[in-house]
């Protein structure tokens, strides 16, 4: 297996400001489950139907399609497994020597090259600028991590499953960005997206996704048969609140009690006088 440094430290990052053509927002939408394993794709936000929505956008066919998010697994194939370097600086992917898989910044053929970006026309005009990405949770085998290679070789942490959440990053509109995914087990990992903005209206828009990705030769179809597992957290005041439901509920069953008890006592006859 060829070591990690070589095929990290090709470029950095991968940034471009050019917009898409207007002809873009008659790009067709695909509807069928998907497995992507090679080829370009980007995760962006797209105002669809007037509602803010994260898509896939798929260069992998002619014409390029747009794509929910939730009918698509992106699989990461054997030939994206390398070896972790002894370089320290990338110890946070594993021991040195341990295989993992990796994709690239850099697109290297045969392995699916995933970017995101805030190109769409009606992005690119109406965000004030820029879109907050954040990672709500992961589920999986092992440990996701998606980082940039700084201008000087090193690596720069965008996400990691095994720090707490959610974790966020800030894409600048009109721009394109790629980073290296990494995973360090064999399986599905399902990765709980979400993605916001401040438009220039003053009002903010959301969505949050699953997104599927396969680290491995298997069957990748298997992921689609996982489903994320978001448990809203409830706000402060409902955390009060509930906990002086117990003691609330057990004061008014004292209460009521303490009336029977009363009752009981009362409705008693009295005893006749010698």
């Amino acid at each position: 297996m060829k070591a990690l440094i070589p095929v990290l430290l090709l470029t950095t990052a991968t940034l471009t400001t050019t917009s898409i053509p207007a002809a873009a927002r008659l790009m067709p939408q695909a509807t069928e489950q998907r497995v992507i394993a090679d080829g370009h794709v980007d995760l962006g936000p797209r105002f669809v139907d007037g509602r803010w929505t994260i898509q896939l956008r798929d260069d992998t066919v002619d014409p390029v399609v747009w794509r929910p998010v939730e009918d698509v697994v992106l699989q990461v194939t054997g030939k994206a497994q390398v070896s972790v370097p002894a370089d320290p600086a990338y110890s946070f992917l594993g021991k040195s020597g341990q295989k993992i898989w990796v994709i690239p910044q850099v697109q290297k053929a045969g392995v699916i090259w995933p970017g995101w970006n805030t190109q769409d026309s009606q992005v690119a005009t109406r965000v004030d600028r820029e879109v907050t990405w954040s990672l709500q949770g992961v589920d999986g085998p092992g440990a996701f991590t998606l980082f940039l290679n700084s201008d000087f070789g090193k690596p720069a942490p965008v996400f990691d499953s095994r720090k707490a959440y959610p974790q966020e990053t800030g894409i600048d509109v009109n721009t394109h960005v790629h980073g290296n995914w990494t995973f360090d087990a064999e399986g599905t990992y399902l990765l709980d997206i979400a993605m916001t903005a401040k438009l220039a209206d003053g009002s903010t828009v959301t969505d949050r996704r699953p997104l599927r990705l396969y680290a491995g030769d298997g069957d990748p179809r298997a992921a689609f048969s996982v489903q994320p597992k978001v448990t809203p957290q409830p706000a402060a005041a409902d955390n009060n609140s509930s906990s002086r439901l117990p003691w609330i509920a057990a004061g008014a069953g004292l209460v009521v009690l303490i009336a029977i008890a009363l009752a009981v006592v009362l409705r008693r006859p009295k005893r006749a006088r010698a």
